[in-house]
């Protein structure tokens, strides 16, 4: 361990990941009145209020605020924007394959959800918010509109270069979290992997982890082999987390899902951010309440940005692919994914804190968590692509952990609106039932495949999840 940090005071990591947002989009307006500069003194690369996008007719669309008093602020940006490797490359790019070389412009925002809104509208059943038009993707939050989250990140540390692992959707850059590497995958097409993860070079080393679903036994139990042969008690609900917290019980590592339904918490598009403000409190308060608080690091960050608006371009990597081989659609692995909000809490961490890589290592993504456990605990790196990675363990500064409460006087916002996403079944959802379907959720009896089910609606895909997994003990 450095004498620098004090990543060996931590027994308890805890990772909440949520879905589909910039960090523009969330945090970029934090510290905007106070000239971009944090409290502890430190440059935060945040939004000035200038920043623009061209339209598809020329016209300049600035950034501008969501405001609590806006109409239906939290199921901003009204519709699902593009979503993947080529809607991506042109949100960077403005063209749907990269230039060469890759220099990301940051200009294709607006032309693509244009592009994005006329595909939707075209779909059987369009989720657009009434009123939605293509200048709202350069619509990013206030710290008044989301106190919790940027109340955190104003109490704690804030990570204003952290980027997603890759520049696409969100199974990718899930597995890049879990296991430093997808794979050579690049969409969400494939819904597992075949690779060691992190849980099982936890287990091989006698550390002890464990992952809570919300609302069902977790997704990602069924996602990697290690994981999926563990034993049933490694997994749990959100109350099993909170029993476990209250009690002092953590394990070592705990990684927590939100709910997956379109009207569920995970934030994805167009989905409530407010219930994702008070998921986000839910946790950060039962982890201060309980015994175990002062040995704890909690990060709360996102799998990827979703299509949200974000000026800042990725880094090209230098740090190896992870697996060695080129990717689906020729990507090479040599570019990040954009940036996205990532917040560290601890009371071993000083308020006010921007916390970056240093301009000589590799910048911080979904692989510096890996690398971090990596370290506290001695394990061997899954990937070269974790053992380049960057650690958390210098932003743990403060030999006396804090006493205080910082969301102690925030009331987490909620939505009156009705979401417009409430009669679809969302993607994650179908992901996840395609892994019952499978059997691949520990606790399944092994069988041949489970016919899917007939009707396409919420109810019917979580009445088959149900059915067909068993509750964890």
């Amino acid at each position: 361990m450095s004498d620098t940090d004090r990543l060996s005071a931590v027994e308890h990591v805890v990772m909440l990941m949520l879905e589909n947002r910039s960090f523009d989009h969330m945090l970029g307006f934090l510290y905007t009145d106070q000239g971009n500069v944090s409290p502890a003194g430190q440059h935060f690369d945040g939004l000035t209020g200038r920043e623009s996008n061209p339209d598809e007719n020329g016209k300049t669309v600035t950034v501008r605020r969501i405001e609590a008093t806006d109409p239906h602020p939290y199921f901003m940006p009204g519709a699902n924007p593009g979503e993947g490797y080529r809607p991506t490359n042109a949100q960077l790019f403005g063209a749907l394959d990269p230039p060469s070389p890759p220099v990301a412009t940051m200009q294709g925002f607006v032309t693509n959800f244009a592009d994005t809104l006329v595909l939707r509208a075209h779909q059987p059943h369009p989720v657009i918010l009434p009123g939605t038009v293509a200048d709202d993707i350069m619509a990013c939050f206030t710290p008044e509109t989301l106190p919790v989250l940027s109340t955190l990140a104003r109490g704690y540390a804030v990570c204003d270069r952290w980027f997603s692992s890759v520049p696409t959707e969100t199974l990718p850059n899930r597995s890049f979290a879990c296991a430093a590497t997808s794979q050579g995958h690049m969409d969400d097409h494939t819904h597992t992997f075949t690779c060691p993860s992190i849980f099982g070079r936890l287990s091989d080393h006698g550390v002890a982890w464990k992952v809570y679903g919300y609302n069902n036994p977790p997704l990602t139990s069924g996602n990697f082999p290690d994981i999926h042969s563990a034993s049933t008690d490694h997994f749990g609900l959100f109350t099993d987390f909170k029993s476990a917290a209250t009690a002092g019980t953590l394990p070592a590592f705990t990684f927590l899902e939100p709910s997956w339904q379109a009207t569920g918490n995970s934030e994805h598009p167009v989905g409530d951010v407010a219930l994702g403000e008070q998921l986000i409190k839910e946790v950060y308060r039962t982890l201060l309440g309980g015994p175990a608080w002062n040995q704890t690091l909690l990060v709360l960050t996102y799998d990827e940005h979703g299509g949200c608006y974000d000026h800042v371009p990725p880094p090209v990597s230098s740090a190896p692919p992870g697996d060695g081989t080129a990717g689906e659609f020729g990507f090479g692995f040599t570019r990040f994914g954009v940036r996205v909000p990532t917040v560290l809490v601890s009371p071993l961490i000083a308020p006010g804190t921007v916390y970056r890589a240093p301009d000589s290592a590799a910048p911080l993504d979904h692989t510096s968590i890996l690398r971090t456990l990596e370290r506290r605990w001695s394990l061997p790196a899954l990937t070269a692509r974790d053992a380049a990675a960057t650690d958390l363990g210098p932003v743990l500064t403060l030999g006396t952990p804090r006493t205080d409460d910082v969301l102690a006087a925030v009331t987490a916002p909620s939505s009156a609106a009705v979401n417009p996403a409430a009669g679809e079944v969302s993607h994650l959802q179908r992901v996840y039932a395609d892994l019952v379907a499978r059997q691949l959720i520990p606790g399944q009896e092994a069988g041949p495949e489970l016919p899917m089910p007939e009707k396409s609606t919420p109810q019917a895909y979580a009445d088959f999840i149900q059915a067909h997994v068993p509750a964890h003990p």
